[in-house]
């Protein structure tokens, strides 16, 4: 296993670099890889835990073992948007990607079973580690309300649910 940090990681073209002290030069991420791990897109500067296995390309990450949240977020996006404070008793929820643009810096999901729509921003993401999402991707999120409706306060992968369940 070795620990680094995300370079860059592009969803449009399908893969992305992971840097390390641990491992000589970049070490190649692939989508199919972040794929099994559950996720479509990964932050710049996000801490990571991955299987490296040496190709005749050079170092590819093989697995995910961990993704973290990165320590600073890019700024971008709507001009003063600051990631909101969310309550510790708000639950997380299951969701699905309705859209997504990360040109415009937002989207909305819907929470599973609802319809109401959950706006989705990128500094929002950027914080707990996302970069971009798909349309029908699944994550969880705490929702909150906005200034102008309800929006995600915090945006993690779909099994976060999960994971928080077992701690």
């Amino acid at each position: 296993m070795v620990k680094g940090q995300v370079k860059w990681f592009d969803a449009a073209k399908g893969f992305g670099f992971i840097v390390s002290d641990e491992v000589e030069g970049d070490i190649l991420l692939h989508a199919n890889v972040l794929r099994n791990f559950g996720r479509s897109s990964v932050a710049e500067g996000a801490p990571i835990v991955v299987d490296v296995q040496a190709t005749e390309r050079g170092q590819q990450a093989s697995e995910i073992h961990e993704i973290g949240v990165p320590e600073h977020t890019e700024t971008g996006g709507e001009p003063g948007m600051a990631v909101p404070e969310v309550a510790p008793d708000v639950p997380l929820q299951p969701a699905r990607v309705k859209w997504f643009d990360k040109a415009k810096g937002f989207g909305f999901a819907n929470i599973f079973n609802d319809e109401s729509d959950i706006f989705l921003h990128v500094e929002v993401m950027r914080h707990f580690g996302l970069s971009d999402l798909q349309p029908g991707e699944a994550i969880s999120v705490r929702v909150i309300r906005g200034p102008r409706g309800l929006m995600a306060g915090e945006v993690r992968s779909w099994d976060q649910i999960l994971q928080d369940k077992k701690q």
